[in-house]
C-alpha cells in the first residue's frame, strides 16, 4: 500500500495543466492497479491464476515507470523528485518478474 500512497502523493504534486492532468490520471490508474492486482494475486485460486494476476502487476508497474519517465522528460517535475519512487517501481517489477518465473517453474 505504501507504493500506491506514494504514487498518489506524486500525482497530486503534478501541475494542474492539461498535460499534468492527463499524466496524473494515467499514473493514478496504473499505480492503483499495481497494488490492487498484487493483492488479488495473493488470493489467487491456482498457480495459473497467480501467474496471470502477477502478469498484470508486472505490466502496471512498468507503466508506472513509463509515466514517471514522461513526467521528467516533459519537464513536469525534476528527476530528483521522482527518482526514489521510480527506483521502487523498478524493484517491485524485478520482484514480480522473479515471482512469475518461480511460479512458472512450479507449474512445469
Amino acid at each position: 500500500r505504501s507504493f500506491v500512497l506514494r504514487i498518489i502523493t506524486l500525482a497530486q504534486a503534478l501541475p494542474n495543466t492539461a498535460l499534468g492532468r492527463i499524466v496524473r490520471d494515467q499514473l493514478l490508474r496504473c499505480g492503483a492497479s499495481t497494488g490492487s492486482n498484487y493483492r488479488a494475486a495473493k488470493r489467487a485460486k491456482s498457480n495459473a491464476d497467480f501467474i496471470s494476476k502477477m502478469g498484470t502487476v508486472e505490466e502496471e508497474a512498468d507503466e508506472c515507470m513509463f509515466w514517471m519517465e514522461i513526467i521528467v522528460d516533459a519537464g513536469l517535475m525534476q528527476e530528483r523528485l521522482v527518482k526514489d519512487l521510480y527506483n521502487e517501481a523498478d524493484e517491485i517489477l524485478a520482484m514480480v518478474v522473479a515471482s512469475i518465473r518461480t511460479a512458472k517453474r512450479r507449474k512445469q
